[in-house]
């Protein structure tokens, strides 16, 4: 394909002719496309969209344009009838705005964009995660609570619809919830594999419903033989020079691929900087991140002339090109104002957004990315302070940017010296900001509710836990088969039809060699184990109770929780209470246990309990609950933050150690937490007054290590009493700031090893012999070096026939993932068949 885009030079050949990669399909892809590098070994290459208003800045007309077209088609898809009763999702944080003008094509479906924001008060309608995230979780916060449960078409909204794992887990979660007949996926490129296309079509004949699929071109990117080594030759021949900021401003503009590059304009000079205030109207929200319906619409259509007269008289006399640049998720509001901005003035108008993603960048005609901004987020994210990027605005001939912000992201960050508004002065010689008011819906009232809920389950009638060392906040499910082979359980989740939480796997039989691991291992480390157990106990009275109320998350963290309640006793002659309550990943916590605590305790005194933190998924999803129980029940003073055993992942600030060693609770399952099965969560037994569910297994009883577990760790308290608090005097004296670099990991090994969805990549000792207990294992990647701490983990990927990795550079002592492409007859992300 020859298409020429920019200045007669399409904008993937330098990456296309370096790397021998080809766009195969539509003849407008060149149109729609550009290539960029990632410093990414598993994955060089980046398509580029010229049409999106993202990464590069374009015409308003053209981003608005492709959107409202795409719109205009799904409308005659589904026909007048259908389109009356549509909803429209879309993704954040590059289809926001693509979304909103989808809806607008549309003409009556409202719209809701997913957020990686937690807004205070606002109750969650759904969550997922995206499968190659930078970036938190999706989450789906709607001011109606009622937006997304008509029976209608839900039309999905996202830029590029690559391989279709993130429709597929947002459909998953929100046909459970609000189950349709029909779904409709939009995006501006189709690129996915007939591999993938075959799994969208098995997954919706599974659910019952109908799926169409909407594209303004498709196609494919054909990747030669080593394209893996010559992409890495590539980017380490670039990529140390685009790390480096040229001439202190933050701006990549140094990277020279061809001798007479033009130079971006005004690299040194410093611009000035104003506010132009916009006058926006009282109570219209700034998006679709609560929701926006049509009659926002037609009142933003009504404002914008003003919006745009204002912008207008702003801009300094002379101005021939200027920039509407918008903040992230905030792509609406600032492209319907460029785009009215276009209309009302003489002068060159283009637009583009900040953004969270990392690409490398190349001053040359054929490449996608010319130069790059730097500069720290400005907004407090979710998941803490990082670099923000804003692409192609250097060097490219700007008069004026005017830089479109929420009131949220109007902190001093934004005006830092090395914050966006001084990057944007020193290229270009205007600078306005405008500040949009951040839309936070009113809290909800909370329904009627029954008043009274059942006592906790206690052993023995309910696990092989002494009664007094923890009250279990669920339901008896022990009569109801719930269990399935672990590959039949595997191929439903990934296929979307059933969530991991609605059935359980078998129980693993540890063969005789296995558990003589098991009982080396907990000989070698009960020490160690109750050396943690003592730190994260004395942190816990010391700083958020001195009768704390242990809340375990069932069922990894009630072995710890027990073992923090003995070493309470042991030192301080406490006799604290402890309870266990399930959390689902996607769903939250177990509200009616939550109501139940508050009912019986001070919620100031709980103190949530879990064995280790892996990427921090669980840690996320606990803050996000809290947040969202306290906001609808009107209960405030539960403390979201999670105690551990172990924090190898860097999430939290309550922990024993940071090290990524062997729990011997991890070994095994319920056999080792007091003969209970994981929670259970599924609509048909778990009603919206009961607590989740859970079975206890008293047929295993002869093979019940849970108590000689706890009593191996506790009779070690004494001997490791004094490094206790040598050990606790040192924790307390340190920065113990969460830095999330799990997280950080797992998105990059998710990247790298072409799985593309964080959920299948499993950090950390615990975690990896989960996914080789529970799960369809695909590798295994070892630290190199690593000891004793692995036999465990060797001996069952030997077992299962799992090839284990070691690898020089990992945070972790090893990482287990998940089959990425699971089905019974399965092929891996390589495409080679896999033994399982």
């Amino acid at each position: 394909m020859k298409n020429a885009v920019n200045d007669g030079v399409w904008s993937g050949s330098w990456v296309a002719e370096r790397l021998g990669v080809e766009l195969v399909g539509d003849d407008g892809l060149p149109a729609l496309l550009g290539l960029a590098l990632r410093r990414n070994p598993k994955r060089a290459h980046l398509l580029v969209s010229n049409v999106l208003g993202k990464h590069v800045p374009q015409s308003p007309s053209v981003v608005y344009g492709h959107g409202f077209r795409l719109g205009r088609r799904v409308a005659a898809l589904l026909g007048e009838a259908e389109t009356a009763t549509a909803v429209v999702l879309g993704y954040a944080e590059t289809a926001t705005g693509l979304g909103h003008a989808v809806a607008d094509g549309l003409g009556t479906a409202p719209y809701l964009h997913s957020t990686r924001r937690p807004v205070p008060g606002v109750a969650r309608a759904g969550g997922f995660e995206e499968s190659h995230s930078h970036a938190t979780s999706h989450l789906l916060l709607p001011e109606d609570p009622g937006l997304l449960a008509g029976d209608g078409p839900l039309v999905l909204v996202d830029d590029e619809f690559s391989t279709g794992n993130t429709v597929l887990n947002t459909i998953r979660d929100l046909h459970e919830r609000y189950p349709r007949r029909r779904y409709v996926v939009v995006a501006l490129i189709d690129m996915r594999s007939p591999e993938d296309t075959e799994r969208l079509r098995r997954f919706a004949e599974d659910i019952g419903a109908r799926v169409d699929v909407v594209a303004t071109a498709s196609g494919t990117v054909r990747l030669p033989e080593g394209v893996l080594e010559k992409g890495q030759e590539l980017v380490a021949r670039y990529a140390s020079a685009d790390g480096a900021p040229s001439s202190g401003c933050g701006c990549d503009v140094a990277v020279r691929a061809v001798p007479h590059a033009p130079e971006a304009a005004h690299p040194h000079h410093s611009g000035d900087i104003a506010r132009v205030d916009l006058h926006w109207p009282p109570g219209l929200p700034d998006g679709g991140r609560h929701g926006f319906t049509p009659a926002h619409r037609a009142r933003l259509e009504a404002e914008l002339p003003g919006l745009a007269a204002r912008t207008a008289q702003a801009l300094p006399a002379g101005t021939g090109r200027v920039l509407v640049l918008g903040f992230e998720e905030l792509m609406y509001v600032p492209l319907r104002l460029a785009h009215e901005l276009e209309r009302v003035t003489d002068a060159e108008v283009r637009f583009s957004t900040t953004t969270r993603s990392p690409v490398l960048s190349l001053d040359d005609p054929g490449y996608a990315i010319r130069t790059r901004l730097v500069f720290p987020a400005h907004d407090d994210p979710a998941d803490g302070p990082g670099e923000r990027y804003a692409y192609n605005v250097a060097g490219a001939g700007f008069d004026t940017v005017v830089a479109v912000v929420d009131s949220l992201a109007d902190t001093p960050a934004l005006h830092a010296p090395d914050g966006l508004l001084a990057r944007l002065a020193a290229h270009v010689p205007h600078v306005l900001l405008a500040v949009v008011p951040s839309y936070v819906p009113a809290p909800p009232h909370a329904p009627e509710r029954p008043a009274m809920l059942p006592e906790p389950l206690r052993g023995p009638a309910f696990s092989s836990y002494a009664p007094e060392e923890v009250g279990w906040l669920l339901q008896d499910l022990s009569d109801v088969t719930l269990e399935a082979p672990t590959e039949e359980r595997e191929e439903a989740i990934q296929s979307g039809g059933a969530h991991y939480a609605e059935s359980l796997p078998v129980e693993y039989q540890p063969s005789e060699r296995y558990q003589e691991l098991f009982h080396a291992a907990l000989d070698t480390s009960a020490a160690r184990i109750a050396r943690a157990a003592g730190v994260v106990t004395e942190t816990v009275i010391t700083e958020r109770s001195p009768r704390p109320v242990l809340v375990s998350l069932a069922r990894a963290g009630t072995p710890v929780g027990i073992l923090m309640r003995r070493w309470a006793q042991f030192r301080h002659g406490l006799d604290l209470p402890h309870y266990a309550v399930s959390i689902v990943r996607g769903r939250g916590i177990d509200a009616n246990a939550l109501r139940w605590l508050a009912a019986h305790h001070d919620p100031r005194d709980v103190v949530f309990v879990d064995g280790w933190t892996g990427k921090g998924a669980i840690t996320r999803e606990l803050a996000q609950a809290i947040e969202e129980f306290e906001a609808q029940e009107g209960v405030t003073g539960f403390d979201p933050e999670i105690a551990v055993l172990a924090d190898p992942g860097s999430c939290v600030r309550t922990y024993g150690t940071r090290e990524d060693f062997l729990i011997p609770s991890a070994c095994l399952n319920s056999t080792v937490s007091g003969l209970i099965s994981r929670t259970v969560l599924r609509a048909d037994l778990v009603g919206p007054d009961d607590f989740h569910g859970a079975k206890f297994y008293r047929e295993l009883a002869g093979a019940d290590v849970s108590v000689a577990f706890l009593d191996a760790v506790s009779a070690r308290f004494p001997e490791v009493a004094d490094t206790v608090d040598s050990a606790f005097k040192e924790l307390m004296a340190e920065d113990r700031t969460p830095t999330w670099a799990g997280w950080r990991a797992v998105e990059r090994i998710s990247e790298e090893y072409g799985i593309h969805d964080v959920n299948l990549v499993k950090p950390g000792v615990g975690e990896t012999t989960r996914v080789l207990l529970r799960r369809v294992p695909w590798k295994i990647l070892a630290r190199e070096g690593a000891g004793a701490d692995l036999d465990h983990v060797r001996l069952l990927a030997e077992q299962r026939g799992v090839p284990v990795e070691e690898v020089g550079e990992l945070p972790y002592t090893c990482v287990g993932l998940i089959h990425p492409k699971y089905t019974r007859g399965a092929t891996g992300a390589d495409g080679k068949a896999v033994n399982v």
